[in-house]
């Protein structure tokens, strides 16, 4: 997903004077140690996302769909004003993909009980469905590879993904994922 609201910062702003013109000499590793794990996290999501990728386009549904589908499964009666707190997508945004899975019955859309202007997000059995075929590859692909790992690794492994999420996020993300 592009990031419209991009601006460079001086450091990737190029000067007047900076040569121009096609390198040859790739970036190197040695130059920045986090460019094997920038790049296997590029290629871990690819293949992470690959299996419900094709599952979805079967409906003509997208990643966006995949995320709302999940959050929306995974916390029944969620509202949306916390679904957009967890994507950090805009309400347009949200608002159109959201549309499509109600209009498709996958997302059943109510009103709050005491607060009727909340509008809550519930999967329905079609929905929930969807959601565990999304899921299933996935859980067995994560599954493969912490099978290889000793208990140790794992807690590291848990504990690296954690410390890439923004450290002002952490607890909000431990509280949904439940740990």
């Amino acid at each position: 997903m592009a990031d419209i609201n991009f601006k460079p910062s001086e450091s990737t702003k190029l000067s007047a004077n900076a040569p121009r013109g096609p390198l040859s000499t790739p970036l190197s590793a040695t130059e920045r140690a986090e460019i094997p794990f920038i790049e296997l996290l590029y290629f871990a999501y690819r293949d992470f996302i690959s299996d419900p990728d094709a599952e979805l386009l079967s409906y003509g549904f997208g990643r966006a769909h995949h995320r709302i589908i999940h959050f929306v499964n995974r916390h029944p009666g969620i509202r949306v004003a916390d679904l957009l707190d967890i994507l950090k997508i805009t309400k347009q945004s949200l608002g159109r993909v959201l549309k499509q899975l109600v209009d498709s019955g996958f997302i059943e859309q109510l009103p709050g009980p005491q607060d009727r202007r909340q509008r809550l997000l519930y999967p329905t059995e079609a929905g929930r469905a969807l959601s565990l075929r999304l899921l299933d590859p996935q859980a067995r692909r994560i599954g493969a590879a912490l099978a290889s790992l000793s208990p140790a690794e794992r807690k590291g492994a848990e504990e690296f993904l954690r410390h890439i999420v923004d450290a002002s996020e952490r607890d909000k993300v431990a509280r949904l994922i439940g740990k």
